[in-house]
């Protein structure tokens, strides 16, 4: 697998929810549902679907925020209704590979920066960004914040 170490900016328009981490499973993929369905409302937008999510810090941290959207290539006041324009800009290590890997990809990406002596940054959003294969399955690269 290959890692790599980047400064990034990511711009994007899309719904926030709140919920139990152990349920983000089913309640991110509901929501990005929900927002597909209203991508046409969203201007300048690249056709790249993300997900932000809140770190969890530990063991007692059960509640956290997320955030599904689509990449915007320019920051914009006309966001839709119910929606929100969200920018972050962050130092990153980050991998990418098949969605349906996504457990062992962030374990291995967890693993591979820890080995390098990198420290996550719990305060910043992980990033994930969704990309469409030719056989049907789709990639994920994932973005962990580092300090």
């Amino acid at each position: 697998m290959a890692y790599q170490i980047l400064s990034r900016t990511f711009q994007v328009v899309g719904l926030t929810g709140k919920g139990a981490f152990e349920n983000f499973d089913k309640e991110v993929p509901a929501l990005a549902k929900q927002l597909l369905n209203r991508s046409q409302e969203i201007k300048n937008h690249t056709g790249i679907e993300m997900a932000l999510f809140e770190p969890k810090r530990d063991k007692n941290h059960r509640v956290g925020e997320y955030y599904v959207g689509l990449m915007v290539d320019q920051a914009s006041s006309d966001v839709p209704q119910g929606m929100a324009f969200m920018e972050t800009t962050h130092q990153y290590v980050t991998t990418r590979g098949k969605v349906s890997k996504i457990g062992t990809l962030h374990l291995d990406l967890l693993q591979w920066a820890n080995e390098k002596n990198y420290t996550r940054n719990l305060d910043s959003y992980i990033v994930e960004t969704y990309h469409p294969m030719e056989d049907g399955e789709e990639e994920v690269q994932i973005y962990l914040p580092i300090h």
